[in-house]
């Protein structure tokens, strides 16, 4: 297990110039890639593959039609005072490499001290959800995630703490499996309280024990 702390980012801000490819153009490339494998792309299981997969990137990458920002912008402050630590463990992670394209699966922890506001628990798994659908590195991924929880919400802190395992790195290369990654993204008072901070981590550490 390799441990990876990532630098102080903003939200990554998608370019929006380029023109989207033609679907038939995009079959067509998907078809290349077939036959470049040294496959028949008019043979009965593959005929119709290339608008599968078209398919299947329009599902895993439907993060870039989404503004994370504004699923979080209705919250609540009708929360009877309550102002300690909120958690949410164990959400199920798929992504995609940016560099080869391949799975990133495994497990997001978020948590955040709310400053009299609250936001509903799944817009902060839409939002999980908006930044892995898309090409991502996982240190990036994690940035993205207490990035824009912080900007959007203004708690008093954000934590977020990824585990996951990477196809690029367990069937090519190096093939190593059963490795995982870990990194996390500590702000405000996650960073400065040590105490807050050994309370999140140890609450992650007991869900893996009880699962």
């Amino acid at each position: 297990m390799t441990l990876a702390v990532s630098a102080p980012t903003t939200p990554k801000k998608q370019k929006s110039h380029r023109r989207r490819p033609e679907r038939a153009d995009v079959e067509a490339a998907v078809r290349l890639l077939i036959e470049w494998s040294g496959d028949d792309p008019d043979r009965e299981g593959l005929i119709d593959t290339p608008a599968r997969v078209v398919r299947a990137y329009e599902e895993f990458f439907e993060g870039y039609n989404t503004d994370p920002a504004e699923i979080l912008a209705r919250t609540f402050e009708e929360t009877n005072g309550y102002d300690d630590i909120i958690v949410l463990r164990n959400m199920r992670l798929e992504s995609h490499c940016e560099h080869h394209i391949v799975p990133i699966i495994g497990k997001v922890h978020v948590a955040y001290l709310p400053a009299k506001r609250v936001v509903g628990i799944s817009k902060l798994a839409r939002v999980v959800e908006v930044f892995a659908k898309r090409l991502q590195i996982q240190e990036t991924l994690t940035s993205q995630i207490a990035d824009t929880i912080q900007e959007v919400l203004q708690p008093r802190g954000v934590a977020v703490v990824i585990e996951a395992s990477h196809m690029c790195m367990t069937t090519r290369g190096i093939k190593k499996p059963g490795v995982s990654m870990v990194t996390r993204r500590l702000l405000g008072e996650f960073q400065t309280d040590k105490e807050l901070r050994r309370e999140f981590l140890t609450s992650l550490s007991m869900s893996t024990r009880s699962a």
